[in-house]
């Protein structure tokens, strides 16, 4: 059976305090139930109550996801703005402290930090997570497995969090490795079937490692309640045709590797070791780095490696009817990742408020009308 290759997309938020642009945590009632009454089911509650996280509904392709996603950061937007706060959307904040945040009071919370300890409590991070629909779960677990190639590709792509606690951590994306000191993180090995990878989840189950497979977060995995194909590797980016160029990108890759799996002339597979190399080599440079080509055993740019990409999935495009959306991810390369603008407002004026400020107004760039009168808290 031929995937759908519908779209969901879901992009966390920070919920910030236009005077000291410190995160603040938002009023539980007004944002959240204020929020589920304007776009039902569609926004929620994260751990940190400083996090907001929206979901698109099911859609059958990018345009409509465009329309929705915009859609949905607008209206999060103005209730923020309504409730003396601004929505930032960056996958770090550049100075907040994670031992000043609260906690959600979710059982379901309560349980992960009761598990996790001060890991959880330090997992002040904020993602973008693409589903891409695979009804067949043979078929899913096999383009799991070629998919993980791209994995440090899309990283790279996304990576918009250069610092950490007030400090310029060095990396382009340092919100993967404070995600890492979770279990069951990263890269998934690969599994030769859909029964291995089910054995796998029940005898986690079994010996109480997990209650469910929702405890698997790997950087690419089966959903387990849907019949989806979810990213969770990447950045939430801070534009939102940012979003919307990767997740173009992610849906045009799974249908490149569907056609190449259907023929017969799957994508090579290599091992996770190797994989979690080049993962590291994004993490740390994002576009400016340079990635392993493991058939080759050489090095390469990582440019040169995702105009390659693009063409790989050149193809598929206007079956998909994403060619203009995936076109975006070559502005990204011209205009640098969230992480590169980040840091050039930084070294240009050596102040953290300003990158927030920065971050709050690429939020709202691209959303097609004008989000709130109220103006941005730009420092003067």
């Amino acid at each position: 059976m031929k995937p759908s290759f519908t779209l969901g997309i879901e992009e966390e938020y920070q919920t910030v305090d236009p005077e000291t642009r410190d995160l603040r945590s938002h009023m539980h009632a007004e944002i959240i139930e204020k929020g589920k009454l304007i776009l039902q089911e569609r926004v929620k509650a994260e751990m940190h109550q400083s996090v907001v996280e929206v979901g698109t509904s099911v859609c059958s392709n990018i345009v409509d996801a465009k329309e929705e996603l915009k859609k949905l950061r607008r209206d999060m937007i103005r209730l923020s703005r309504e409730n003396g706060l601004r929505l930032a959307s960056a996958a770090t904040h550049p100075f907040a402290d994670w031992r000043m945040q609260e906690v959600t009071p979710d059982e379901r919370y309560k349980n992960i930090v009761e598990d996790l300890q001060l890991v959880a409590r330090a997992n002040l991070i904020f993602g973008l997570h693409v589903h891409v629909g695979v009804e067949d779960r043979e078929t899913a677990i096999h383009l799991m497995n070629h998919a993980r190639y791209f994995v440090p590709h899309l990283l790279a792509l996304s990576s918009n969090s250069p610092f950490w606690l007030g400090m310029d951590t060095g990396l382009k994306s340092y919100r993967c490795k404070v995600f890492d000191k979770f279990p069951r993180t990263n890269m998934p090995d690969y599994f030769p079937s859909w029964g291995e990878y089910d054995s796998y989840v029940k005898l986690l189950v079994k010996t109480n490692c997990i209650d469910n497979a929702k405890k698997i977060w790997w950087d690419i995995r089966p959903h387990p309640f849907f019949n989806t194909l979810e990213f969770r590797v990447c950045d939430i980016p801070m534009r939102v045709d940012e979003t919307i160029a990767l997740a173009a990108l992610i849906q045009a890759t799974v249908a490149k590797l569907y056609r190449l799996y259907s023929a017969n002339t799957g994508f090579r597979l290599y091992r996770r070791s190797l994989l979690m190399e080049n993962k590291w080599r994004a993490a740390r440079y994002g576009l400016d780095g340079k990635l392993v080509d493991f058939g080759k055993q050489t090095e390469v740019p990582e440019r040169e490696l995702i105009e390659e990409y693009l063409e790989f999935v050149d193809d598929v495009l206007d079956e998909l009817g994403s060619r203009k959306e995936v076109e975006y991810i070559r502005e990204i390369m011209r205009m640098g990742t969230g992480a590169d603008r980040q840091l050039k407002v930084f070294r240009k004026t050596g102040d953290m408020k300003a990158v927030v400020d920065y971050i709050i107004e690429e939020t709202e760039v691209g959303l097609g009308e004008a989000v709130s009168d109220v103006p941005t808290a730009r420092a003067v």
